[in-house]
């Protein structure tokens, strides 16, 4: 039983968007996010992607790569509101769409609204309707699960489609390069190529008990990816885990008041989004990077849902001066809120059998 799963993966979103509405960005190498000076990079062009400029790379890094890069102030609500424009597209085809991200989604249209049979057309037309509306590209992964409709978007980008087939699936893993395995992290891939396995075949070798003691409770799903196995749901109503906010301060924070006066707008927004949604939580957690970029987190959870505004403060502010040293200058701070209250239910939805015209 087998069903017909899209990713689509928008090519350097928050960047093209950048680049879409100011044309003199065009062909330019721009990161977007934090500053010349400091911070962190959110997205960079496919220009700066060629001289090594990547997300989570600090902006001195980047610098460093590509001299010539340009920073760019993100616009998050524009970015929302381009996302917001894609999703109705998704929606058209499918009331089963799994957001990831502003910028991706997996899709499952096994049953969809156009009754249309086989999932590349889908893939297909909701890449031209993407570009027709936003005047951006995407690329789009399909498969018979999330786990290679996700390795498929990433396999022919930017604008790509790459299809992988019950047929080709079992070869195709064997010759994937381990770093290639969506859920495998690079410290992860990293000792498994110290243990010799650097591809789809190596790990296969492995048996499930062996995994388990290497890699504990993730030993059971390498076992499974690599045999092409897995059975998670595309879940319409997925349940946010999280909220927080954090910020890269233009200049280092030293006292305890500079930090507390640092902290109040994080506290601010996660508690704005808290009322918006009427999602609240339990625990609290509070991110310290100091300037030799070393990191503490500290959390603290109460026995009940934290619903008052008062009570979010004081024990954010409690656990900051718990968890900051007067001995390292501050570079950033942040705040999220978890163990969140939410009764939203799953979706729902249809496995059919394969058939050769599937995809």
């Amino acid at each position: 039983m087998l069903r017909k799963i899209i990713h689509i993966d928008m090519d350097a979103f928050y960047a093209s968007v950048e680049q879409r509405d100011f044309p003199e960005l065009k062909g330019k190498c721009i990161a977007v996010g934090g500053s010349e000076e400091r911070g962190v990079i959110a997205t960079a062009s496919y220009e700066a992607r060629k001289y090594g400029v990547g997300s989570a790379m600090s902006s001195i890094v980047a610098k460093r790569k590509c001299p010539q890069l340009i920073f760019v102030k993100p616009r998050f609500e524009v970015y929302k509101e381009v996302s917001n424009q894609i999703r109705q597209i998704f929606l058209e085809y499918t009331d089963l769409v799994e957001p990831l991200s502003l910028d991706e989604a997996y899709l499952d249209v096994t049953n969809n609204h156009k009754n249309i049979h086989i999932a590349t057309e889908i893939a297909i037309e909701i890449k031209n309707k993407i570009k027709q509306t936003t005047d951006l590209t995407a690329s789009a992964g399909v498969s018979y699960n999330k786990f290679l409709a996700k390795i498929a978007s990433d396999y022919n980008k930017p604008n790509g489609i790459f299809v992988i087939t019950p047929k080709i699936a079992s070869e195709f893993i064997e010759q994937l390069p381990i770093k290639k395995f969506h859920g495998i992290g690079k410290v992860t891939a990293e000792r498994m190529q110290m243990m010799g396995i650097h591809n789809g075949s190596d790990l296969k070798k492995l048996e499930i008990d062996k995994l388990q003691r290497e890699f504990g409770k993730s030993g059971l799903y390498y076992y499974n990816i690599v045999r092409g196995i897995d059975n998670r749901e595309v879940n319409p109503t997925r349940i946010r885990k999280s909220s927080g906010s954090e910020t890269t301060f233009n200049k280092d924070l030293s006292t305890l008041e500079e930090l507390q006066i640092g902290l109040f707008p994080l506290i601010e927004d996660v508690w704005k989004w808290s009322s918006k949604t009427n999602i609240f939580g339990r625990t609290i957690t509070i991110k310290i990077k100091y300037n030799d970029f070393s990191l503490t987190t500290k959390s603290k959870s109460a026995s009940f849902i934290i619903k008052n505004k008062n009570l979010f403060e004081q024990l954010c502010y409690e656990l900051l001066a718990e968890s900051y040293s007067e001995y390292k200058p501050v570079r950033l701070l942040g705040v999220a809120i978890s163990n969140l209250e939410n009764n939203n239910k799953f979706g729902t939805q249809l496995e059919i059998p394969f058939k050769e015209d599937f995809f």
